[in-house]
This record gives C-alpha cells, sequence and structure tokens, in this order.
C-alpha cells in the first residue's frame, strides 16, 4: 500500500494547518468586511468550461466520469464563479460581490519540484464597470496583503488596453497581431522587439518605437504619463485607458507599494482592462493576479463586466516564512559556464561592473562582486530553472536553453554573442533511404539533446516525428541506425562533417540571451537597470 500522496500534493500536519487556518481568516475577514459573500463551487467541473485556447487549458488534470463525460480539476475558481452566475444567479440585483476559499489544481512537468495543488483566496466583483469597482478591487488586493502579515508587500498594475490600442492602429494582419500579443503574455520582449523590426517598413518607425517602448515602462504615477506620451503622437491614447489608471494611483491610497508595469498583460483573451500582480520583494513568486475580465461572461450567455483577484494561500506562507530574508540582499545573477561564459564576462566588463574575481572563479560557484551583485555560475541548461523558481534574479544563457527549458522568465535582451544554429541533419547520400522510412512507418525517427526544440520544428512542417532524446554524442544515433536524423546545434558544422552527416535544413539560430524572474523584475529595480546596462554594452 502507497503511504505517499502524489506527485506535487502534500499532507499538512496540524501545526502548519493552524498557520494556513490563521492566514486565511485574516485575508477572509478582509473580504467579508467590505460585504463580499462566500459561495463554493465543484471540485470537478466539465471540460469545455475552459476554452481549448486558453493558456490554462493544456495544465488542466482530466478524467472520465462513468458516463463518458469529459471532467476536470478546476484550474481556478473565476470561471466556475462565472459559469454559476450565469446559470443560477441571473436574476440576482448587480453588481455581485462573492468570496471564495478553495483548492485549485494545474498539471506540472514532472522532476520541476512545482507544487500541483494550491489553495486561493479570491473575490468577484461582477455587475460593475466602473473605475470605482477597480479600485475597489485593487484596493482590497492591497487590505487582504496586509491582514495576512506581510510588512513590505508590493501591487504591479498593468492594462491590456494600451498595446491592444497599438494593435488595432496597426492595421497589421491579425496573425502578426496575435504573435505580439502572444509575445506580451510570455513577457518575451526580445521576440517583440523581432516581431516589431520584421514590420517596420509596414508600421512605421513610431508605431513600432511604440510597441516596443510600451511594455518597458514601468515605475510610480510618472510611468503612466510616460506611456502616454509614446502613445499620443498616434492618435490611439483615448481606447488606451489612461484616465482608469491615473484615477487608481491619484484617489486610492494603498499600503503596498504599487508600481506601475506594461508589461504585466496576462492572456489578452481574458483580461479586457487592468491587470494586476502580487508580490513579496525577494521571494521569486508571485502571490496572486487578478484584474477585469469583461468579456468572460459572454461564454456562459449574457455579457457583464467584471473584476477580481486571487491570492495564493501556500505562496503567502512562503513569503512570510521569508520576508526577513530579502532586507539588503545582492542581486544574484546566473552565468552559463562553458562556451558562453568568457564572452558573458567580457560584455559585462564592458558595461562597466567589476568582474575581476568573476574572470578567473576556479571551482567557487558563487562570486560576490563589489557590485552588489552576486553570480551564481551555473549550467546552461541550468540556468533558466535557477532564475524561474528564484535561485536568481536573472540570469545569461543561449535563445536554446530557454526555449528547451520552457519556464516562466522574461526574455529581455539579445546579448549578439555565442552565435550558433539549430540543424537537422542525415547521413551522407541517405535521403531517398530516409524519404522511403517516412512513407512506410509514418514517422521519422529522430535523435537530439533538445526534444522540446524538435517536436515544435516538425510540429511546425507537419511531420511526424518519433524523438529520441540522448545527452551527448547523438551524431552517432544514425551511424548506427537507431535514427534517421538528429536535430543538433553547430556553430561551424566541423563536427557534422567528420561524421559523414549533411545538414537538411535549419531550425533556429541562437545567440545568448538575458532573462529575468517576472517578480524580480518588478520588484526590484535594479533587474532593468542591469538590462539596460548590457544592452547600451551590446550596441557601443
Amino acid at each position: 500500500m502507497a503511504l505517499s500522496t502524489p506527485r506535487g500534493m502534500r499532507d499538512i500536519l496540524p501545526d502548519e494547518a493552524l498557520w494556513r487556518e490563521n492566514i486565511g481568516a485574516q485575508v477572509t475577514r478582509c473580504f467579508a468586511d467590505a460585504g463580499y459573500k462566500p459561495v463554493e463551487t465543484p471540485l470537478l467541473e466539465q471540460r469545455d468550461l475552459i476554452d481549448p485556447t486558453d493558456l490554462s487549458a493544456e495544465h488542466t488534470f482530466r478524467l472520465f466520469d462513468r458516463d463518458g463525460s469529459m471532467l476536470m480539476l478546476r484550474p481556478d475558481v473565476t470561471l466556475p464563479i462565472a459559469r454559476m452566475v450565469s446559470a443560477r444567479m441571473s436574476d440576482v440585483c448587480e453588481p455581485v460581490r462573492l468570496r471564495y476559499t478553495a483548492p485549485v489544481f494545474t498539471e506540472k512537468d514532472a522532476l520541476r519540484g512545482e507544487a500541483r495543488q494550491f489553495t486561493q483566496l479570491g473575490i468577484e466583483l461582477i455587475g460593475d464597470a466602473g473605475v470605482e469597482a477597480d479600485a475597489e478591487v485593487l484596493l482590497l488586493m492591497d487590505k487582504a496583503l496586509t491582514a495576512s502579515g506581510l510588512t513590505h508587500p508590493l501591487i504591479a498594475l498593468g492594462s491590456v488596453q494600451p498595446m491592444n490600442a497599438l494593435l488595432e492602429a496597426s492595421n497589421m494582419p491579425q496573425a502578426w497581431c496575435t504573435q505580439v500579443r502572444e509575445a506580451c503574455r510570455d513577457n518575451n520582449m526580445v521576440a517583440l522587439d523581432e516581431l516589431v523590426d520584421s514590420a517596420k517598413d509596414q508600421t512605421g518607425d513610431a508605431l513600432a518605437y511604440a510597441l516596443k517602448a510600451l511594455v518597458r515602462v514601468q515605475g510610480g504615477p510618472e510611468a503612466i504619463a510616460q506611456a502616454r506620451a509614446l502613445i499620443e503622437p498616434l492618435g490611439c491614447v483615448e481606447d488606451c485607458g489612461f484616465d482608469g489608471l491615473d484615477y487608481l494611483v491619484s484617489h486610492v491610497t494603498f499600503e503596498s507599494e504599487l508600481r506601475i508595469d506594461f508589461s504585466l498583460m496576462g492572456s489578452f483573451g481574458y483580461y479586457s482592462g487592468i491587470v494586476c500582480a502580487a508580490y513579496a520583494p525577494g521571494l521569486g513568486a508571485c502571490l496572486g493576479s487578478g484584474g477585469r475580465y469583461d468579456h468572460v461572461f459572454e461564454r456562459y450567455g449574457a455579457p457583464r463586466p467584471a473584476a477580481g483577484f486571487a491570492l495564493s494561500l501556500d505562496t503567502l506562507q512562503l513569503a512570510l516564512d521569508k520576508q526577513s530574508l530579502a532586507q539588503n540582499r545582492p542581486l544574484r545573477v546566473a552565468i552559463s559556464k562553458g562556451s558562453l561564459f568568457k564572452d558573458a564576462v567580457s560584455l559585462l566588463d564592458k558595461a562597466g561592473y567589476d568582474v575581476k574575481d568573476l574572470a578567473d572563479p576556479g571551482r567557487q560557484l558563487t562570486i560576490m562582486g563589489p557590485d552588489n551583485i552576486e553570480y551564481i555560475i551555473v549550467r546552461a541548461t541550468d540556468a533558466p530553472a535557477f532564475v524561474a523558481f528564484g535561485g536568481a534574479d536573472c540570469g545569461i544563457c543561449g535563445k536554446d536553453s530557454l526555449f528547451e527549458a520552457n519556464l516562466d522568465v522574461m526574455d529581455l535582451v539579445n546579448l549578439d554573442f555565442g552565435a550558433c544554429r539549430f540543424v537537422v541533419a542525415e547521413p551522407d547520400g541517405t535521403r531517398e533511404q530516409v524519404e522511403e522510412n517516412y512513407r512506410r512507418l509514418g514517422a521519422i525517427r529522430v535523435a537530439t539533446k533538445y526534444p522540446r526544440i524538435t517536436r515544435a520544428y516538425y510540429a511546425s512542417h507537419g511531420i511526424a516525428a518519433d524523438i529520441l532524446k540522448f545527452h551527448g554524442n547523438i551524431e552517432l544515433a544514425p551511424l548506427v541506425g537507431m535514427a534517421d536524423r538528429i536535430v543538433d546545434i553547430t556553430a561551424t558544422g566541423t563536427t557534422l562533417r567528420e561524421n559523414n552527416l549533411v545538414v537538411v535544413d535549419e531550425v533556429m539560430q541562437c545567440t545568448a540571451h538575458l532573462f529575468a524572474n517576472p517578480a524580480s523584475a518588478r520588484t526590484d529595480p535594479r533587474v532593468y537597470e542591469f538590462a539596460k546596462s548590457l544592452k547600451a554594452a551590446v550596441t557601443k
């Protein structure tokens, strides 16, 4: 009999359960005092409650009941409440104020050490489209964070409206606009820059500049004026919601630090106005998020304006446990060892950082620089994990490592060194045999160290591929008959030629990138200062 819990789930013993109960009680009292009434929704929902295009759809636990219906464990509570209000509360006088405390479930990849069950504490304000409703939601988030016991919480406030207005003004094809929105949602500023630069002839310089600069605007109330100044010359500023943001920063007094951040947009298919997220400086994780989602109710019948947020009880616990460690901590930067290390050190030196000790670290894995920057030396493939899970604030590694890791990081700057390319290669003279194997078997066997990159490449070409993951010497696989082709990284092609392999196609080109933990980037101004310094050094 198995006595362990499923991966990513755990038992909570009495002492911790009492602590959680107390945190939850303090937060819930804030909600109740503001007039929010409790509701409960089922743990299981119909799978089609979530639109297949939603970002959360691929992370749901799915199962079939005895009737053959596909069900899911709820990945959040907002959509179940929207369903419930649409089906059961259509005759209730609006606005409706609801609160909940409920477990939610999110499927995660194995071997990442991530939880798959969380407890959400949240509210929904349904039926009020005014900026006063946005203010009520934000103020309640602020009060809940303070009531939980956090001493220095921060609320980041953004909006999807300015970017939507710019894209509408661009008159660009919908497919291109969708790619831009996806880059913004994923905090991939490098991809955004590349997309905008590729279309500059159609968009014009002013619009291209605004599209790239908007996501980098952050700070205090002055950030709203900066964003407005970017967009005013383009004639679409009235659609950007700046007046509402001005109202929120000038008419609402917060105990938390409030930071305007126009990189905070979330899912464009979900949010329709403001987007907010809560952080504890130094934690490297988001405590909760929310915003205005006026379009969601259209899925379930009659449209209704709505706004709300949810906090993670589990992350609040972690923040409370670690908040004393956040004071006066150095900026921590993960540096990839190996082929990128020397060029990374040279770029840091060019940017004006003291790298005397970093240049020759010996066997040391951490180097404390005089600039209050701590460098940690890691494998390139591990750098994204160190940053995404809070071990470092930002990091330097190749684009390939970022793509393969597929973790939640902000891709900030293309550092323009360590150039190489991913290629598809096969033994010379085997093209006809490979094509015959594909016709006969219905799939190509491909050996690689990079299964996610390989899978994405073949999926984009509509070719079925059986992927064999290796950790090294993948050139051997086709030579001994284990695979038809390989996908690998190459700089000069020498190794391929020496093993009688020829390039069939190029998958993508790679250089080193600077990337950051989203929580660090939104709570610690040093991250953007560091990014600006390196970008300036790249362009010198």
